[in-house]
């Protein structure tokens, strides 16, 4: 009896995944025949004035952040200052977030009981902050690592040749950076056009995106047609920015061998400006929505007594075990994943196709193709899966392939098999990739709102339906209950990522 190849039998797990979670679905939509009509949506006032303003949102998003990040990734990438190693640990802090975190931050902020300027409820520019607030460090973490490939001995030489600090940007930076800049504001553009939890509380009534269309014809219209021609529309669009995300990251390779500019003190009034900037610019576009969320938390009063009901308590167990089976999952096929893509070139690309598609897609398409499952707990631990285990497999696809061909080597002259250079050699320098990976996996679960919405049954409310849940009650009192859980949430999160990095770090 002949055996399966090992390639074979390593593709059964990922693959199949993809195909049974992502694949399928998508097949379900594209044949799903709601009536000719359902194609008119696209015609109709309404829904062109929703599909114009979720595009401009995400551009203008996309350039707000590369006018405010690049000053500021310059500053963090050649200004040495007190402190700068921990801001730029904590840049992602605001990308980690729960997405209903951050929209509750900036409620805290500029909403009806707003801490800063209050009444802005209603209005486009919530939104806007809110996704300048969500983006901001993916922007200047691609601007920062963009300007860490620029040679020194380039820059040095422009300089030597008289090249002032403008001209040496414009000539030598500047074409290095290009590429990181495209491929991070892909990434603003994608996280903005499929965004869900930002819109649904932010847009108010009259700036709702698509996506939150697609919930509200589904959940409160109970209209599945057109619900699935806009479906399709953010799938074309997220897929185009996806695809030319992926063909720009493959110039953004990192040099091994390359000499980044060491950081140095700042000399001149204008890096001592552009240094208090960015400090200006990190507090009110990353940290005061969080702090917000605290201080409008601590003045809650007796409102804190949530904490101690039955439903609060339901809803942290939900998250918390939700979570951690969906970790333990995705730590499993990241890793099956990463070592299939090592043996074929073409897995590669499916990586980042659960980035593609939105979560309200995902639980959309699941809803049509598997009816019977709707409130089956599996498929909504599969949903969490889907969601995270692409950052397993994308940290330690990338950390397997830094790695020295020569350490396996190495270990085979030494007598050691394949599993044991797997074990032994391999495995322990794959392990801090593997907790970068699970830190964001992580904090993906924690705070996953739009699957849930879609695919929870009452009994296994998260914190995060039912922090959306008092939004919608009227009362003061319910209003400061949900910052109070909002503030739980965010610590939680924040234990997730402070946890798996102090792991790493001890190692």
């Amino acid at each position: 009896m002949r055996r399966l190849p090992a390639t074979f039998l390593l593709a059964l797990l990922p693959l199949g995944f993809l195909a049974v979670m992502v694949i399928a679905p998508l097949i379900a939509l594209a044949v799903y025949d709601g009536g000719g009509a359902a194609w008119a949506v696209l015609r109709d006032d309404y829904m062109q004035r929703r599909v114009l303003w979720t595009v401009f949102q995400a551009a203008l998003t996309c350039g707000v952040t590369l006018l405010l990040g690049v000053p500021a990734a310059w500053a963090l990438a050649r200004l040495d200052f007190i402190g700068r190693r921990l801001v730029l640990r904590l840049l992602m802090l605001p990308f980690v977030m729960p997405t209903l975190v951050a929209a509750m931050g900036v409620l805290a902020l500029f909403g009806a009981h707003g801490l800063l300027w209050a009444g802005w409820q209603d209005t486009p520019y919530l939104l806007l902050y809110g996704n300048v607030f969500f983006n901001l460090p993916v922007l200047i973490r691609a601007a920062y690592q963009g300007f860490l490939n620029v040679p020194a001995a380039r820059l040095q030489t422009a300089q030597t040749l008289g090249a002032g600090a403008w001209q040496r940007f414009c000539y030598v930076e500047w074409p290095v950076l290009r590429p990181w800049l495209a491929g991070g504001a892909c990434l603003v553009f994608l996280y903005c056009f499929s965004g869900f939890g930002l819109a649904l509380l932010l847009g108010g009534s009259r700036y709702v995106t698509v996506e939150v269309e697609i919930y509200q014809l589904i959940a409160y219209e109970l209209d599945t047609a057109q619900a699935a021609v806009l479906v399709w529309l953010v799938l074309a669009v997220t897929a185009v920015a996806g695809l030319l995300y992926a063909h720009i990251s493959r110039r953004t390779v990192a040099a091994k061998s390359l000499l980044p500019p060491p950081p140095h003190a700042p000399r001149s009034w204008g890096e001592r400006m552009l240094l208090g900037y960015t400090a200006a610019l990190l507090l009110l576009c990353c940290a005061l929505p969080l702090a917000a969320v605290w201080a409008q938390a601590v003045a809650a009063g007796g409102s804190w007594a949530v904490l101690a009901e039955g439903e609060t308590l339901a809803a942290a167990w939900n998250t918390l075990r939700f979570s951690a089976l969906a970790v333990i999952a995705a730590a499993v096929l990241g890793v099956a994943h990463a070592a299939l893509a090592r043996r074929a070139a073409w897995v590669r690309a499916l990586t980042f196709l659960p980035f593609m598609v939105s979560p309200v897609c995902v639980a959309f398409g699941v809803l049509l193709l598997y009816p019977d499952w709707t409130a089956s707990l599996p498929l909504l631990i599969a949903t969490y899966v889907l969601l995270a285990y692409p950052f397993v497999a994308k940290d330690v696809l990338a950390a397997w392939d830094g790695l020295h061909p020569n350490y396996a080597a190495a270990a085979r002259n030494l007598g050691a098999n394949r599993f044991q250079t797997a074990l032994y050699v391999t495995t322990p320098l794959l392990k801090p990739a593997l907790r970068r990976g699970l830190t964001l996996a992580a904090a993906t679960c924690v705070g996953e709102f739009a699957a849930t919405l879609f695919l929870s049954r009452p009994e296994w409310q998260t914190l995060t339906t039912l922090i959306y849940e008092y939004l919608g009650r009227a009362g003061a009192d319910n209003y400061a209950r949900a910052m109070v859980l909002t503030a739980v949430l965010m610590g939680l999160a924040l234990a997730v990522f402070l946890c798996l990095d102090e792991r790493e770090k001890a190692v």
